[in-house]
């Protein structure tokens, strides 16, 4: 079933099942997408205990390349996933996975290695680990744009980004990889 792009936002509290399903879903995409890929990384609130989160788990997969990753397209496509394409960010990879209901579950971001959005997602996530009360104000965000736009997926988003890019510059400046 093809995802829709307008949908309830739910808020639901951190689910340590949610990691399952990162875990899961990166077995699967190794599966699929073999020696292109170098590893997948679960991003998003899904991977931040103690905030509430829409209950779809975001991962980034890191490739070698995006010709790679366009190679195996089909393979992916035949997991359920539903390929997006760039979907509006360059050099990007989107994808959508739905569960037999229709709703998301998980959504991909993949992006080839060394690439800036790597780190941006990265660091935003470990940031808001690692300061509780920041994750706290990025929780309340969420919740005012839900507030504001309970089903429309693209208005919620336009309505954190102001609080997630200045939270971003704070967390590039403080991150360093592991």
């Amino acid at each position: 079933m093809e995802p829709s792009s307008r949908f309830p936002i739910e808020l639901e509290p951190h689910d340590p099942a949610w990691a399952e399903v990162a875990s899961r879903e990166a077995r699967r995409l190794e599966g699929a997408i073999g020696e292109a890929l170098i590893e997948v990384h679960h991003i998003g609130s899904t991977a931040i205990a103690g905030i509430r989160a829409k209950p779809i788990v975001d991962l980034v997969p890191v490739v070698t390349s995006l010709e790679a990753l366009d190679a195996r397209r089909e393979a992916v496509e035949a997991l359920g996933w539903f390929w997006r394409g760039e979907f509006g960010i360059a050099g990007r990879r989107y994808a959508v996975l739905v569960d037999e209901r229709g709703r998301r579950v998980s959504q991909f971001h993949a992006f080839a290695i060394g690439t800036a959005n790597i780190t941006r997602h990265l660091a935003f996530r470990d940031y808001l680990r690692a300061h509780p009360e920041e994750a706290r104000a990025y929780e309340a965000q969420k919740i005012r744009a839900r507030e504001l736009h309970p089903d429309d997926v693209q208005s919620y988003n336009d309505a954190k980004s102001p609080f997630i890019r200045a939270c971003e510059l704070r967390a590039l400046a403080w991150w360093r990889p592991a």
